[in-house]
């Protein structure tokens, strides 16, 4: 701890140096520890920064990895040593089995077949406040970044107004911005245990399972990030929001199996719905009639421009994060962080949510300090990783509103009109809208016309093409 200590001291020190600015003079040397490099030339500080960091540090404690049987399985294809390190750096249990527990022969059941159900309705009914017919918190089966098993849960809220409507009872698959290493960070927890620490505000607000509830639309809220908490990982959500829909269809087809099926989603539930309309032909092909329109603003498609917008400012915290959820699922990330990343990621810090980790911003640290390879950011591991995560070329199943604050500094406008001009070339009807505003702005003014237009859908309405 004392070492950790003084090195947190020493990179504020030295933060200003890596922000671009030269040192006056050395900090003072500390008895017993390598000497901070003051590099003559000031573009090698992170570099050499990242040597001294491994020098002072000592890598943390790891015990070696579980048998690679049932979730570890993947284990087999790594070393031992980052076999250990993915482990201990997954998410800390939390004393519910229906969030926690591998499900026995999950390789046995079908993408999106329940495991289990949980009426939440009692702790739900009060957190909805609009009145509500039933909660059900669902566990089923779904898919990794990688193609194998894996699990996921979901709270489908059902209004207690009737549907009036023609057909079946619609339902909104409200993809919630969860942006959280920790599995009591999710809404599906807060929903079945009630509001906590944890529990973030944009669960709740804007208003949309709400509103929804009221127009008379059930309501799906995935909990999307898997069991491992793998935030910003857009195979992982966008499976588990896929397998949700057809947990729900398979569970209560009688009310739901010919549904309309409409998502949104805004900032880290673009990261979801951005993931599961590319999905659905290759993944859920039956479902691509009953999924009638994809709502997405605060659009995170492209991390390549991420890693220029967020890194080393007030977004970093957050930056760092996603980067190391991604990494829990694409442990190639993990095999680059230094001492230091190594012992924070196994650390309580691996279990914190999105509200406190985003304070870490403040600190403007550069994800450098987290590596053991110069410029990871443009590094082979980063580019692959953006390639996967871009997604290119896969075309939505489903038409799309897509929306974006024009004055967005950390999760540009480029990206979503990217992703606007490629779904176009590839023949989806879409709509784009410059909102005005930076994210939170944006995402205030932006959320009405996109909820008319998602609206229009779930009611039958064919989805105009802007293209």
């Amino acid at each position: 701890m004392r070492c950790l200590r003084v090195t947190l001291f020493a990179l504020v020190l030295v933060c200003p140096m890596a922000m671009g600015e030269a040192a006056a003079e050395p900090p003072p040397a500390i008895p017993g520890l390598p000497q901070l490099p003051i590099p003559t030339d000031p573009g090698s500080i992170l570099p050499d920064l990242q040597q001294w960091i491994d020098s002072v540090i000592p890598p943390p404690p790891i015990a070696a990895a579980p048998h690679p049987s049932g979730p570890m399985m993947e284990a087999t294809t790594l070393t031992p040593g980052l076999a250990a390190l993915r482990a201990a750096a997954l998410p800390t249990p939390i004393g519910d089995p229906i969030f926690d527990a591998w499900p026995e022969n999950l390789e046995s059941f079908t993408a999106g077949e329940v495991v289990e159900v949980r009426d939440v309705s009692a702790t739900a009914a009060p957190l909805v406040l609009v009145p509500i017919r039933q909660a059900l918190l669902l566990k089923y089966r779904t898919t990794d970044s990688r193609g194998a098993a894996s699990y996921a849960t979901a709270t489908l809220i059902i209004p207690a107004t009737a549907w009036s409507g023609p057909g079946t009872r619609p339902v909104v698959v409200n993809n919630l911005p969860i942006d959280a290493l920790g599995r009591d960070c999710t809404p599906g927890y807060t929903f079945a245990h009630g509001w906590s620490r944890n529990t973030s505000i944009t669960d709740f607000l804007p208003p949309t399972t709400q509103l929804a509830a009221l127009r008379g639309y059930a309501v799906l809220i995935p909990d999307h990030e898997g069991p491992w908490m793998a935030y910003a990982e857009p195979y992982v959500a966008g499976h588990a929001v896929l397998d949700a829909i057809r947990a729900v269809r398979g569970l209560r087809s009688d009310e739901f199996g010919d549904s309309r099926f409409g998502m949104t989603g805004y900032s880290g539930g673009a990261i979801a719905t951005h993931g599961a309309v590319k999905l659905i032909d290759s993944y859920a092909p039956e479902l691509a009639g009953s999924i009638v329109g994809a709502a997405l603003g605060g659009v995170p498609a492209d991390y390549e421009i991420l890693a220029r917008s967020m890194n080393a400012n007030l977004a970093s915290g957050v930056f760092i994060a996603a980067t190391f959820g991604v990494g829990r699922e694409r442990p190639e990330i993990l095999a680059s962080m230094n001492n230091l990343a190594q012992w924070a990621a196994t650390s309580p810090l691996k279990d914190l949510c999105g509200s406190v980790f985003g304070a870490v911003g403040v600190l403007m640290l550069p994800i450098d300090i987290a590596a053991n390879i110069p410029d990871p950011l443009h590094s082979e591991v980063a580019s692959e990783i953006y390639t996967a995560t871009r997604m290119a070329g896969m075309k939505s199943a489903t038409p799309l509103y897509i929306y974006n604050g024009e004055q967005e500094f950390w999760i540009p406008a480029e990206g979503a009109r990217n992703l606007y001009q490629e779904q176009c070339g590839l023949g989806v009807p879409a709509v784009y809208r410059s909102v005005l505003g930076e994210h939170i702005i944006a995402g205030g003014l932006g959320y009405p016309e996109a909820m008319s237009w998602l609206d229009q859908r779930l009611q039958g309405v064919p989805a105009p093409d802007e293209c």
